[in-house]
């Protein structure tokens, strides 16, 4: 990951933006850091260490690939369990002003705030696939902040409410489990469907035998809503995820076969044919600043 977007860390614990600011971590030593709390929602998004954080004096065990919402008010603190560990995270400050607009704009930016103020719940786990998603919106917002590009400001805000938006809603799926909601249409199920297992067998028969239709049922409702076909939309979505993953520093030579791809070959030509740059070329381009957000 690039060391230019990391931020020295700081014990400031005020918002010097009305809105929000966002913060890449990676620290070995920290001071011990008392008990606080913020007037503004505060995300953690943990890369490594081992730490407990204790909000309203009840421990959270927080583990990679976790992320956490504090909100305003809550007093909370850090107990770090393996000190000699690197501590990387990203942190998101949302101002409630900024909550308070996005609300006016739909209720679904904040199913997760009023989840976490109603039930207490603050740790939330993701996948491979989800974290690697989330960690490609942060880092795009992260070079956005830092840029002079036209538009950054819309930019920024886009990526905000993207981030936003995608939290809330991994986090409602997790709860409502839809797949078996037969007022679903059959393309949008087997799409929700394919986003979770892309590290799992999808063929015609494995999805006939989920969704319990026949196989030419599954090609042509997709193809007529989707505009594409089942095939195309897997590997366009195998590949998203493997982008993602390079971006966030995995080993390409490893996520090919972790997204679905049978052999390097294949995926390799169908990554140049998507992307125009080899999976190796991806990754120096992003080490080494010249490769663009999208």
């Amino acid at each position: 990951m690039k060391k230019n977007l990391q931020t020295a860390f700081s014990t400031r614990q005020y918002m010097l933006s009305k809105d929000f600011e966002i913060y890449y971590y990676n620290d070995t030593v920290l001071p011990n850091v008392a008990p606080h709390s913020h007037t503004y929602y505060e995300f953690y998004f943990f890369l490594e260490g081992e730490i407990n954080l204790y909000i309203d004096g009840i421990p959270h065990r927080v583990r990679p690939g976790d992320f956490l919402l504090i909100p305003p008010g809550a007093s909370h603190y850090p107990s770090f369990l393996s000190p000699d560990l690197p501590y990387r995270r990203f942190v998101l400050w949302l101002s409630k002003g900024y909550c308070e607009r996005l609300t006016q704009a739909s209720t679904d930016y904040i199913y997760l705030m009023q989840l976490v103020t109603t039930a207490k719940r603050h740790v939330f786990s993701t996948d491979a696939i989800a974290f690697n998603a989330i960690q490609s919106i942060i880092f795009q917002l992260i070079e956005e902040t830092k840029s002079t590009r036209f538009g950054k400001e819309a930019k920024v805000s886009l990526d905000v409410n993207s981030l936003i938006l995608y939290l809330n809603r991994l986090v409602y799926e997790q709860n409502h489990q839809n797949r078996g909601d037969s007022s679903l249409p059959l393309y949008l199920g087997i799409c929700d469907y394919i986003s979770a297992h892309l590290d799992e067998e999808l063929s015609l028969d494995k999805l006939a035998q989920e969704f319990y239709v026949s196989k030419f049922h599954i090609s042509h409702a997709f193809k007529d809503n989707m505009g594409i076909s089942l095939h195309q939309y897997i590997l366009k979505k195998r590949l998203s995820a493997c982008r993602d993953a390079i971006l966030c520093g995995e080993p390409v030579s490893r996520i090919f076969e972790q997204y679905g791809f049978h052999d390097y070959s294949s995926f390799f030509r169908a990554f140049k044919k998507e992307y125009g740059v080899s999976p190796k070329e991806l990754r120096d381009m992003y080490l080494n600043g010249t490769l663009l957000s999208t």
